[in-house]
């Protein structure tokens, strides 16, 4: 239907989130209009974006390196600004589903201690579902804080602040199963999130009041 190269990048563009054939058509024809310089723009910062950014040897954060550096208590370039902090709650850890409800809950000012990214969410305890979430890394760095550059020796609190969506409502329920054996309090965010909700959509003071309230 189209020439090669603009139905190559229509099908790069449907690979992602949300995007179907007609937004991805879209994208690429915008391109087709757009200035030089600014697609040239666009192509440079999608390659510094795979060569500047890195990934929290601990919580799977991305970042910049050289933010993270400024930060007082950075070891050696491996964890991000949050996991570097000093004056973070190292003996609580926040289960997220994705790198936004990281940013969202930190709007709140209400939390202080580290996250965990976990990927993703279960759909009916689907095998191929569970494989693509970070469980075995979760639970290694609970046990193992200190091998990961986190100096405590155990975790007093695991937050689970998993979307209560469906989805999500599964995760929890398979991650308590998963983390109940190590023995240490659990508890996941309080109501006022609403059912089938999104943390990324969610303003400051209803997340906020659903972290204090957790239980």
């Amino acid at each position: 239907m189209y020439p090669k190269p603009i139905q190559k990048l229509i099908d790069l563009f449907t690979k992602f989130p949300t995007v179907g054939p007609r937004t991805a058509a879209r994208f690429v024809f915008h391109l087709l209009k757009a200035e030089k310089e600014d697609v040239e723009e666009l192509t440079k910062s999608i390659q510094n974006l795979k060569s500047e950014i890195k990934i929290c040897a601990f919580c799977f954060k991305p970042f910049l390196p050289s933010e993270a550096l400024a930060k007082e208590g950075v070891g050696q370039g491996k964890l991000c600004e949050i996991c570097s902090n000093r004056k973070r709650e190292k003996t609580k850890i926040c289960i997220i589903e994705k790198e936004i409800d990281l940013n969202s809950i930190e709007k709140t000012k209400k939390y202080k201690g580290l996250y965990f990214i976990l990927g993703g969410t279960v759909s009916k305890f689907k095998k191929e579902d569970i494989k693509k979430l970070r469980v075995d890394e979760l639970i290694e760095r609970i046990k193992n804080p200190q091998k990961f550059g986190i100096e405590i020796s155990k975790f007093e609190e695991i937050i689970l602040a998993i979307n209560p969506t469906t989805e999500g409502e599964a995760t929890i329920l398979y991650l308590q199963r998963k983390l109940k054996p190590l023995g240490i309090k659990i508890t996941r965010l309080g109501r006022g999130l609403p059912v089938g909700g999104e943390l990324e959509y969610a303003d400051e003071q209803t997340l906020g009041s659903a972290f204090e309230g957790r239980k």
